[in-house]
C-alpha cells in the first residue's frame, strides 16, 4: 500500500504544487539511517515520502492509533506509534530494530508541528547511536496542509537534505554529541535559501 500511496501523493503535489528537492545526493540509496526532519504540519510527512525514492517507517504519536481505522492505515504506511510523554524501552525496540535492518526511520526531533525554533529532542540521536547508523538531516519548507485557497497558486514545497551525520564510535557522550551537530546542521539548512 505504501507504493501506491505514494504514486497518488506525488500526482497530487506535483499537480498543486512546484516542489523543489535540494542534496538530493546526500541520501543514502542502501543501509539504515534516522531521517530527522523539521515539523510545520503534516504535508510535510507526504512530501518527505515523495521526496526519496526509498520507503520511510514513521513515528506517529500513540493517539492516532487509539482508533481502529487509522490505526490499520497508518500501518498500511509503515507507521508505528510511539508515546510521546513517555517514550520507554519498548517502544524504542521497533524503530531500532527497523534501522538494524536497513531501513529509513523518519523522526521529527521537535517533538511536535512547530514553526518555531525550539531545542531538539534526543531521540533521532538515541536511536541513531543504538542502532548505530547515520542521521540525515532535512529542512520542509512550505505550506502546513492542502488549503483550497492555496491549491492553484503553484507555491512552492522545498525538501533540503544536509551531509549524513555519520554514526562515531568515541568515547564520551555520543548521543549528546549527535544531537549538538544535528541542531547546528538543521540551523544552518533552514538558514540556507537558493
Amino acid at each position: 500500500m505504501y507504493s501506491f500511496a505514494k504514486i497518488i501523493a506525488t500526482t497530487i503535489l506535483k499537480i498543486f504544487y512546484r516542489i523543489r528537492v535540494e542534496g538530493a545526493e546526500n541520501v543514502p540509496a542502501e543501509g539504515g539511517f534516522v531521517l530527522a526532519c523539521t515539523h510545520t504540519g503534516w504535508l510535510d510527512i507526504i512530501a518527505l515520502g515523495v521526496s526519496i525514492p526509498r520507503p520511510i517507517h514513521y513515528m506517529a504519536k500513540i493517539e492516532l492509533f487509539k482508533i481502529p481505522l487509522v490505526a490499520w492505515f497508518l500501518g498500511k504506511l509503515n507507521s508505528f506509534p510511539v508515546n510521546r510523554d513517555q517514550p520507554g524501552p519498548s517502544s524504542l525496540k521497533t524503530p531500532i530494530r527497523l534501522l538494524k535492518k536497513g531501513e529509513v526511520v523518519g523522526i521529527f526531533p521537535s517533538g511536535t508541528r512547530t514553526k518555531e525554533s525550539v531545542p531538539l529532542k534526543r531521540g533521532a540521536a538515541y536511536l541513531a547511536d543504538r542502532a548505530k547508523v547515520p542521521i540525515l538531516p532535512a529542512v520542509y519548507e512550505g505550506p502546513e496542509s492542502l488549503r483550497l485557497g492555496d491549491l492553484f497558486k503553484g507555491k512552492t514545497i522545498v525538501i533540503r537534505f544536509g551531509e549524513l551525520i555519520a554514526h562515531e564510535q568515541e568515547d564520551g557522550d555520543r548521543q549528546k554529541a549527535l544531537l549538538n551537530c544535528l541542531n547546528e546542521r538543521m540551523e544552518f539548512l533552514a538558514g540556507e535559501k537558493k
